[in-house]
């Protein structure tokens, strides 16, 4: 794992040693994600520089260094990921006449790209990756970014004409001609859902890389740069999900459960397996819930000695699920380390809250995620986690909710209705009437289920010069046109809340410290699977995630495993109005926000008063606007 970043400037003839001095500046700017060992280099006829930051996992020696060139000079890579079936690329690739100096994953991707080229590489890969790749021969450069999204690519194009590209956005910004205005359509999106989502970035000119896509660029494209560029258009589909959901529904599932669950057991154990690969130290991250006790169970079975685990605790019981990781690790016999937290310990890190997410993040369970990768990386390099189980098997209860909603809508005048009910703005969030004629406005499943998952509802009124922009819960082809509405449900999320708020949480928060976080759930075979079965055997008599708990049961007893559901967040309401108040407070003076001019001060000031008053709910709403604000002082 680590971080990679870059430059090609339209200028011929760069000079090589200007080249180099920028690359080792991009880097060190997210040295963080690769502490190990740092590498550049340039092609200054080109007017390009590659630069590598690597945190050393498989391969701990000097043959695993990057940028790495291919055995035949044309190509030159700076990965950032892993290859889980490197080795069985590596037999193929020997078998046609391939060498290799060393056991890496990346010299095995490059040998691959040189034999089979981009895209039939990414094609038979298997793992979490962002690349960025240069043909020497044809003056080509690719972007890529891993099927499913846990791995971030952020691009785009400075003053000069220069293409700019890197794992964050710090690596960017470590360009003096980057422009740094504020999108305001992006920042709307952040209060709207919490993150940022792709291709959208809070910088004007930038752009994110979305899941499962390949840009390639050549010198005509860097030469049109920026103002030609479409961040919706441009970039090409490698693996598209949409199509993949519609193939597994269309084929669906010849079983029973007996044969759905022996199905899942070995395609778990095969993903848990080939993630447990690592020359450093591993251990798994343990909630106590389903995924994550699925995930360490599978380990712990295909291990020798006790696996590390990592749990975190709150003080406050609503939000600690610490009790039910410690039950699960003594049944599995891992070696468990837990961490208790208050909002003392959230006091502490939520000023490292911006640097360490690069980007304006107000998912509040980034303070527990951070505080567990912390720990972890205290024992290990390496940490499984239980990441996408909820968005496969139908693991979230506003599913229900939503499907319950959605088909009582359908049975009455919905569009009439709609225009009836208006808009009644903010004050849905907080229940009683407004929420009832915010549900009775929607006119489609897909506004049924934005209304489950956005914050702020109309984020345009209170961002200045802010227009609504789309995203996956707004576009209808985002929706595979087969299967049930709940399949359309769990799209959605895979298609957006997934890469860009689950994910880049565990990105950030893990490559803070160096820790690198690995997702067996999300094996694009197990994705597959689970398109493939019928809700049935997702969400059956009440219960969610019905086949995973079942598969469960093999490997925990039934108390330990049928138990409501807890979500990962933190107390962060009682956390503003007790030891976060005088940070909030001077983050959100109104003076301050005047000044700075992306809020409308009075509606801001508004809500904080209303919060301090007594209304709880409308610390989601604030959390966005701190996280913004904190970011921007980091950044200034």
């Amino acid at each position: 794992m680590c971080g990679i970043a870059g430059a090609w400037s339209p200028h011929a003839g760069a000079d090589a040693s200007a080249l180099e001095l920028l690359g080792r500046r991009m880097g060190d700017a997210i040295a963080h994600r690769g502490p190990d060992d740092h590498g550049t280099w340039a092609d200054a006829g080109a007017g390009l520089v590659l630069s590598h930051r690597r945190l050393s996992i498989v391969d701990l020696s000097p043959e695993g260094h990057q940028p790495m060139l291919s055995a035949d000079g044309r190509w030159v890579i700076a990965f950032n990921g892993e290859i889980y079936n490197h080795r069985v690329l590596r037999a193929e690739l020997e078998a046609l006449g391939h060498g290799f100096r060393g056991h890496s994953d990346t010299e095995v991707l490059l040998a691959a790209i040189a034999q089979w080229g981009v895209q039939a590489t990414l094609e038979r890969g298997n793992g979490m990756l962002a690349f960025a790749v240069w043909d020497r021969h044809e003056r080509v450069l690719w972007l890529a970014r891993d099927r499913v999204g846990k791995k971030p690519l952020y691009y785009g194009w400075a003053g000069d004409g220069t293409l700019l590209f890197g794992s964050e956005l710090s690596a960017l910004r470590a360009h003096p001609a980057l422009q740094t205005e504020v999108n305001p359509d992006a920042l709307a999106l952040l209060l709207r859902l919490d993150y940022i989502p792709a291709p959208y970035a809070i910088l004007r000119g930038v752009h994110k890389l979305p899941a499962g896509c390949l840009l390639r660029l050549d010198e005509a494209a860097l030469q049109a740069g920026n103002a030609r560029h479409d961040p919706l258009q441009a970039p090409q589909r490698w693996w598209d999900a949409r199509q993949q959901q519609e193939a597994a529904i269309a084929r669906g599932f010849d079983g029973d459960d007996a044969t759905a669950l022996d199905a899942l057991d070995a395609l778990l154990r095969d993903a848990v397996a080939l993630r447990m690969e690592a020359d450093v130290p591993l251990g798994a991250f343990l909630s106590g819930g389903t995924d994550s006790s699925l995930v360490t169970a599978l380990m712990q079975a295909q291990s020798t000695r006790a696996v590390r685990s990592f749990s975190i605790g709150f003080d406050n019981a609503g939000h600690d699920e610490s009790a039910y990781a410690a039950a699960v690790a003594k049944h599995l016999g891992t070696e468990h380390t837990e961490l208790r937290a208050d909002g003392h310990a959230a006091l502490d890190l939520v000023p490292d809250m911006a640097r360490m997410f690069d980007e304006p993040f107000a998912d509040s369970s980034q303070l527990p995620t951070a505080l567990l990768c912390r720990l972890a990386r205290q024992h290990v390099t390496v940490a499984l986690s239980g990441d996408g189980g909820d968005e496969l098997f139908f693991g979230y209860g506003r599913y229900t909710r939503a499907l319950r909603n959605d088909a009582r809508l359908s049975r009455l005048p919905r569009h009439l209705l709609a225009r009836l009910a208006g808009n009644p703005g903010e004050r849905s969030r907080l229940g009683g009437l407004a929420a009832l004629r915010a549900e009775l406005a929607t006119t489609s499943l897909q506004d049924v289920a934005l209304q489950r998952v956005c914050r702020w509802r109309q984020p345009e009124q209170v961002v200045r010069g802010a227009r609504r922009v789309p995203t996956a819960y707004d576009d209808p082809s985002a929706l595979p046109r087969n299967g049930t509405p709940a399949d359309q449900l769990m799209a959605l999320d895979f298609a957006c809340y997934l890469p860009e708020d689950i994910l880049t949480k565990v990105d950030r928060a893990s490559m803070a410290v160096a820790l690198e976080a690995r997702a067996p759930l999300l094996d694009w075979r197990v994705a597959e699977f689970a398109w493939s079965l019928p809700l049935s055997m997702k969400y059956r008599d009440g219960q969610l995630k019905y086949l995973p708990k079942q598969l469960l049961q093999r490997y925990l007893p039934t108390q330990l495993v049928q138990r409501p559901k807890s979500g990962f967040g933190a107390p962060v309401g009682d956390w503003l109005r007790g030891p976060l108040r005088d940070w909030a407070e001077a983050q959100l003076d109104e003076r301050r926000l005047r000044e700075e001019g992306h809020f409308d001060p009075v509606a801001i000031r508004t809500l904080w008063g209303q919060f301090l008053g007594g209304q709880r709910k409308w610390h989601t709403h604030l959390w966005g606007v701190l996280m913004f604000q904190a970011w921007r002082e980091q950044w200034r």
